[in-house]
């Protein structure tokens, strides 16, 4: 069951940094690639608001499993206190912010989107979708950190 929690957590970690690195810079600047005239930027946001939709379910189905797992492996494990304790404080970080991003950011990046393009460029909508960035890049500092701990052997 180890073997599955951490490759689903770093199947997220990768899933992640795809859509942020490569994913998004293509859909926001078409242009770069296919010439001007594709796609403006409420057109792009919205292609990318549903990558992040699919990604969001993904993202709250292995936070489940994840602190699910810190759970039973807290009571079960025989390894240090500290590390343990650790895992399961950082298995419910991710698991809040992936709610938070899901059913609050998520929902109100839609809500803003369908009330038209003018919506989207409001300062409203830059700071919601700012807050939302800077919680998806903690709940991946987050995953992070929590799949290296999952290697850390206690020394005795």
């Amino acid at each position: 069951m180890k073997a599955v929690n951490l490759f689903l957590l770093a199947a997220m970690i990768g899933i992640e940094l795809i859509l942020g690195v490569i994913v998004a810079p293509i859909i926001f600047y078409p242009k770069n690639f296919l010439g001007d005239g594709i796609l403006n930027h409420y057109q792009s946001g919205i292609l990318m608001t549903q990558i992040f939709i699919k990604m969001g379910y993904l993202l709250l189905i292995v936070s489940s499993i994840n602190i699910l797992f810190e759970v039973f492996s807290y009571f079960k494990e025989k390894i240090n206190f500290k590390i343990k304790f650790s895992k399961l404080i950082l298995s419910l970080i991710i698991l809040i912010l992936s709610l938070i991003f899901v059913f609050y950011f998520t929902e109100q990046i839609i809500s803003m989107q369908k009330l038209g393009e003018q919506a989207t460029i409001s300062n409203k909508f830059s700071s919601i979708h700012s807050a939302s960035e800077i919680t998806l890049k903690i709940i991946l500092i987050s995953q992070v950190f929590l799949y290296f701990l999952s290697f850390k052997i206690d020394k005795k």
